[in-house]
């Protein structure tokens, strides 16, 4: 292994536990497991969670003293207990080892990036001086995604006798990850059962409350060394454990095996969760084969999905490869699945489905495009729900929520804590309706670089058009402004969910809405002018399409109103006339103020009074869009938009910005590479580490965000080679930085794989595999070729 490809800790620090756990996590896109320790149960330093995607379950609260509903991804019965003890043969048994005994004298893990393996080294010594030395290797199988496996060696040192060691399955967990949510119910499952099979194998099975879906596990333990090991099982009523005792000697280690598989309801072809359980293990191979097949998994998958960055950089962008691929791997297209904001490794957002597949499907389109597809089919599956949303509001067509989970309805809370003030207040966060304009951009986005006709033409259609009538019908005329206008919602800022003083929740005319809005309607329009008749026909049937439909959408595409204030485009309606914030003197004072919004109002005060933003909202359209797409959009809007304005307009809102998200620094590099390039290394850092140095304090330890690390990805695919997929070609226009100015990516564009795109300073060179049957046509900002298969072309950027 080399340090490129791996991830490691030294020593033991519990103050850090829960952050490593996160970032140790292994999954395979249909379950995933938290990097703790076997040895340790749930507690202050640790918490060993379990999720498999799409499982999610209801539970009701009292909060305030009324309740509230919450869907959450549970977490699963524990399938990694593992703990040992000494037993030497002239002595009592000593204690239950862990990384928290005082015994331990050494430890170090390290995470196999390659390869998909965590790997622990502990070292414990007694009070008189025997001792222990302990390996162990986990996974969780790419290849055979109901299936995880520990390999445990023990090594003795100064002493001989037995090794006691205690595996089994734990099903008396709660969701208990996020300290904010510990006041609200957080027991899912119900029904336990446990049972063995044959003399090495156990099983637990239980089902969620609500939702009812049936779970089970069942864990085989083998003693690898030393003849006649029989497990002694151990069953309660809530857990399946069994005990080994494994002759151990200074010269003789003892190794165990320990192979889980685990299945649910929502698993297709199967009788029973708990007889597939059984069998996938019974018939599972040893671990040196499960291995390798899952390594042989592992290395596949980082063919389709390879990116070449040097230095500590592309260190880092590979642990966030690794953690991507881990949630939404080629398994994931065969599930009912969104993207959940923070992966499949931790409770934070309830395991949410948001908006952030806009950061994550641009990278799979081009890598892993049937994963992007089913991510795009989960919404489709909602969109009745979608749809009747909107009706329930008075509008017409889709009204997607802010917050998705298992059955497509709204799921954002109504109530969020501020751990500052200790109150629970009013969350008006429902009311981002640019999660639909998210999504149609991602059915946009998709069909350009798939090719996929048969789902643009189909689904996508249904879905893109439906979000443009919820547009349409949103729009209000002023007489008085001569446009239209959106009221009443709230942008990606977060900050401002209303007017000072204001009753009503929401602000109006946010820009960024109000835009990608009119892109949706010019979208929706040209699909309707370009899709086959037949087609056309039976889309316009399904929908019960209006002939005078598309003719207001044209017309609310070209007149939607954006204010503009001093020069730059304004927020929303209003966000000129605000108060100014006193950036310096909150610094000084609190020192972090990321999340400004919480030390306003345990102040009394609130963020709606100023000119303060959580993070990119005006900023997100130069994100979205090239240059010339967007000022194309505000030309066909009828508003003003050239450089000088647009650099305005950056650096306005750099300087009044307070990156409480993990987005925002992301989003800040994209559009300062383009803007002001000197700046935006430092936005890239932070971007790159948000996770790994934890950035939004204490974050990170209640799971991943996995829509900054696709996004610092996409950050160097598409970001710094301004590369687009549109009208069947590959755009370029090459904007690198000096610290990121070498590396590669390998793409696969609509029928085309492997295309192999590399920048070396001031030079590009793209090549295409010689097995492709047709040529690939480039634009490279002002110049036009195409490359035949087997062919590569070098060429030199101009300059800006």
């Amino acid at each position: 292994m080399t340090r490129a490809w791996t991830w490691s800790y030294e020593g033991y620090d519990p103050d850090t536990e829960r952050l490593r756990e996160s970032l140790c996590a292994l999954g395979n896109g249909y379950f995933a497991t938290r990097g703790a320790a076997s040895e340790v149960p749930a507690g202050p330093a640790h918490y060993p969670g379990t999720y498999a995607a799409g499982c999610y379950n209801r539970l009701i609260s009292t909060v305030g003293g009324r309740p509230v509903e919450n869907e959450d991804m549970v977490n699963l019965p524990n399938w990694l207990p593992l703990r040992y003890r000494m037993c030497p043969a002239d002595a009592a048994p000593g204690p239950w080892l862990s990384p928290d005994h005082a015994h331990l004298t050494e430890h170090r893990q390290t995470l196999d990036l390659g390869h998909g393996t965590l790997t622990r080294w502990s070292v414990y010594e007694d009070e008189a001086g025997r001792g222990l030395s302990v390996e162990q290797c986990r996974l969780v199988h790419m290849g055979e995604p109901h299936l995880a496996a520990l390999r445990t060696c023990f090594t003795s040192h100064g002493w001989a006798g037995t090794v006691e060691v205690e595996s089994g399955i734990d099903g008396a967990v709660r969701n208990a990850g996020v300290a904010r949510y510990r006041e609200l119910a957080d027991q899912h499952l119900t029904g336990w059962d446990t049972g063995t099979e044959r003399r090495d194998t156990v099983w637990l099975s239980c089902r969620t409350l609500d939702s009812d879906i049936r779970i089970a596990l069942a864990s085989r333990t083998r003693a690898t060394s030393g003849r006649g090991v029989v497990p002694r099982p151990q069953l309660t009523a809530l857990q399946a454990a069994q005990t080994l005792w494994v002759p151990v000697g200074p010269d003789s280690p003892a190794v165990v095996d320990k192979t889980v598989a685990l299945y649910t309801s929502r698993d297709p072809a199967i009788d029973s969760p708990l007889h597939a359980a059984v069998d996938a293990v019974v018939l599972a191979p040893h671990f040196r084969q499960l291995r390798a097949s899952h390594r042989r998994a592992w290395e596949n998958l980082w063919r389709q999905a390879k990116l070449e960055v040097p230095g500590e950089a592309g260190r880092i962008l590979r642990l966030h490869l690794f953690h991507v691929l881990q949630t939404l791997s080629p398994h994931t297209a065969e599930l009912d699945v969104g993207v959940p904001a923070r992966g499949l490794h931790g409770e934070s957002y309830r395991g949410h489905v948001f908006w952030d597949e806009l950061f994550v499907l641009p990278f799979l389109n081009l890598h892993l495009p049937q994963v992007s597809r089913a991510l795009l089919d989960y919404r489709y599956r909602r969109l009745p729900a979608a749809c009747h949303a909107a009706r329930e509001a008075g509008r017409s067509g889709a009204m997607y929520p802010w917050q998705s989970a298992g059955d497509g309805r709204e799921e954002t809370q109504e109530l969020h804590l501020n751990p500052h003030s200790g109150r629970w207040l009013p969350d008006h966060s429902r009311l981002q309706h640019h999660v639909g304009s998210a999504i149609a951009y991602n059915v946009w986005q998709y069909g350009q670089a798939s090719g996929d006709t048969d789902f643009l033409h189909t689904r996508g259609a249904e879905m893109l058009l439906q979000i443009a009538r919820f547009w349409a019908s949103a729009a209000e005329w002023d007489p008085a402004l001569g446009r239209y206008r959106i009221r009443g919602v709230v942008g990606p800022d977060e900050y401002h969910d209303g007017y000072p003083g204001a009753i009503e929740p929401g602000v109006d005319d946010n820009a960024y809405t109000n835009v990608t809005a009119a892109w949706v309607l010019m979208r929706a329009l040209e699909l309707c002018r370009t899709l086959p008749e037949a087609e056309q026909r039976q889309l316009s049937e399904r929908l019960q399409l209006c002939p005078d439909e598309p003719e207001r959408w044209e017309d609310i595409a070209h007149r939607l109103h954006v204010p503009y204030h001093r020069g730059v485009i304004s927020q929303f309606a209003g966000y000129g006339d605000l108060a100014e914030l006193d950036w310096h003197g909150y610094r000084h004072r609190y020192g972090d103020i990321r999340r400004l919004d919480r030390i306003l109002e345990a102040e009394g005060d609130t963020a709606n009074r100023y000119q303060a933003s959580k993070q990119a909202d005006v900023l997100m359209l130069g994100y979205l869009f090239s240059p010339a797409e967007l000022a194309s959009v505000f030309h066909t809007l009828g508003h003003p938009l050239d450089d000088d304005i647009w650099h305005a307009t950056v650096d306005y809102y750099l300087h009044r910005t307070s990156h409480g998200s993990t987005l925002s620094a992301l989003v800040h590099a994209w559009v300062l590479a383009r803007v002001h390039r000197p700046d935006a290394w430092t936005y890239c850092e932070e971007a790159l580490t948000g996770d790994v140095a934890d950035v939004q304090g204490g974050t990170t330890a209640e799971g991943i965000h996995l829509g900054a690390m696709a996004g610092t990805l996409d950050f160097v695919q598409r970001g710094m080679t301004g590369l687009e997929t549109r009208d069947q070609a590959l755009w370029l226009d090459p904007a690198p930085l000096p610290e990121l100015s070498k590396f590669g990516v390998r793409i696969r564009f609509r029928h085309h794989w492997d295309i192999d795109l590399r920048i070396r300073g001031e030079q590009v060179r793209i090549a295409v595999p010689a097995d492709e049957n047709a040529e690939v046509r480039v634009k490279l900002r002002d110049r036009s070729f195409s490359l035949v298969p087997g062919t590569s072309r070098r060429l030199d950027l101009p300059d800006d």
